[in-house]
């Protein structure tokens, strides 16, 4: 039987109470549902990149919270940094053209997609040569492991 403190029995349920229709979220459900930490969420509040509701000490997460942590998890699965993320999304504005936002994404990503190519070439190299020094590595074992038997059988 496992002991959990009363926040973290809290932070589990899924009783949330509904304002104006909208479902909240608590922190404990959504970490799970992302796969990240409560101290992950934490930081993301820390540096503006969410902004859930506040129940007392309690976070509740909306959806447009939701939607934000999976920009974010995208943003940082292709290698942006936090930074950039936040500058991205923070230009979103729901009731306009989103230009202004879209044109950071695409010369954001234009830019990460390069940064991306030269470090697969490089890592494409850098197999090339692993590969390589094994081959000569295996190729000097069985010369070596051979000789001493052919020796033996003289």
């Amino acid at each position: 039987m496992k002991l959990v403190s009363p926040g973290e029995a809290a932070a589990n349920t899924n009783d949330i109470p509904s304002e104006a229709g909208e479902e909240f979220v608590r922190i404990g459900e959504m970490a799970k549902k992302y796969g990240v930490t409560l101290r992950t969420l934490r930081f993301y509040e820390d540096k503006g990149l969410l902004n859930p509701h506040r129940d007392g000490s309690t976070r509740l997460y909306t959806r447009r919270d939701k939607a934000r942590l999976k920009l974010i998890l995208l943003g940082r699965k292709v290698g942006f940094s936090l930074r950039d993320v936040k500058q991205m999304m923070d230009l979103y504005d729901p009731t306009g053209t989103n230009t202004k936002q879209l044109r950071l994404a695409l010369d954001k990503s234009e830019k990460q997609l390069a940064r991306l190519q030269k470090q697969r070439a490089l890592i494409d190299d850098a197999i090339g040569e692993l590969s390589n020094s094994m081959t000569a590595v295996r190729q000097m074992l069985s010369e070596r492991t051979a000789a001493p038997q052919a020796s033996a059988a003289g």
